[in-house]
């Protein structure tokens, strides 16, 4: 099988290319714009496998698009936007990528009659919840630009599925974490800044709380739903490891040899929300259930982190 990934230069994209790779003998073709995000650093690794083939492509071009997914048989779309904090300050940029790039992607898909459409979604679509967890099929309640227009990717592609039969399956994920995730994000920024000696920013009371999922076991259930995913479902993807971001920075303040002095409250992000938390029954159901332990991959995680600055550290300076 030939896999059509977009946003395969990006932090999950990446991992998922090199986990088909590693276990299976399907060829991809990455498609990746190669903003900011996108790095083909990522894929350094994996330079010398004659089963991997880039192109530099913009999701939104229609022509673009069609030419390199021609003689593909499945395509799994990760290409976004997907800063909250950038959302906020430019969500232009996110409704163009998200909802227009799946748009096109789903268009093309059906009009190159691929035989399966993954489409990466995010937990987020869900908004907050105080109690209890989210299943598939709850209300979609977005409170950000960045979530609002996952949500928007969600129902465009769900309705190609009603429309034209596309055989369409969504993927929401919770937060991930691990190898080459952009340091604007929060466990690699609060690591790599540790690392130096600088503040971890934590916004507001630091009690909001995020479901982790190391980004191995999260490519391992993606690759599940396209090979055995129902076309038309979702399927949500918790790592079942809830904490409050003030523990998350206690753990990385450990792992990273600093005190508490190193934690710098900042202003609370504008519509911030509170918990996510989702019901994964559904993929439990396929077979799937997260291999890593959450103290040991968030480890892996710093020690990767402190023995890969050449890989960060042009991502930060760049950023400043």
């Amino acid at each position: 099988m030939k896999l059509f990934v977009t946003g395969g230069a990006g932090f999950i994209g990446s991992n998922y290319v090199r986990h088909v790779l590693a276990h299976s003998d399907d060829a991809v073709l990455v498609y990746d714009a190669l903003t900011y995000a996108g790095n083909r650093d990522n894929l350094r690794d994996l330079e010398d496998d004659r089963r991997l083939a880039f192109v530099k492509g913009d999701v939104c071009d229609r022509d673009g698009v069609a030419e390199a997914m021609a003689g593909c048989d499945a395509v799994v779309h990760f290409a976004a936007e997907s800063h909250v904090d950038r959302s906020i300050v430019n969500p232009d940029a996110f409704v163009r990528t998200n909802c227009g790039g799946t748009n096109v992607v789903c268009d093309i898909a059906r009009r190159l009659e691929v035989h399966k459409v993954v489409c990466i979604s995010t937990d987020e679509v869900y908004g907050s919840i105080d109690v209890g967890s989210f299943t598939e099929t709850d209300r979609l309640a977005p409170r950000s630009p960045y979530s609002a227009s996952k949500a928007g990717a969600d129902l465009i592609a769900l309705a190609y599925r009603e429309t034209h039969g596309l055989p369409v399956t969504i993927a929401r994920p919770s937060n991930n974490f691990g190898p080459y995730q952009h340091p604007e994000k929060v466990i690699p920024l609060f690591t790599t800044n540790l690392l130096d000696g600088l503040a971890a920013p934590l916004y507001g009371d630091g009690k909001n709380v995020r479901d982790w999922c190391h980004v191995e076991d999260n490519c391992t259930a993606i690759d599940l739903v396209l090979r055995q995913g129902l076309p038309g479902e979702i399927y949500n993807i918790g790592g079942g490891n809830e904490l409050a971001n003030l523990d998350l920075a206690a753990r990385l303040l450990a792992l990273c040899g600093r005190d508490e002095s190193f934690i710098q409250p900042v202003a609370d992000r504008l519509g911030h929300d509170r918990r996510y938390s989702v019901d994964s029954a559904k993929i439990h159901r396929l077979g799937w259930r997260p291999a890593r332990e959450m103290e040991e991959a968030l480890a892996a995680t710093v020690v990767w982190y402190r023995d890969n600055r050449w890989w960060w550290e042009p991502l930060k300076r760049a950023a400043t």
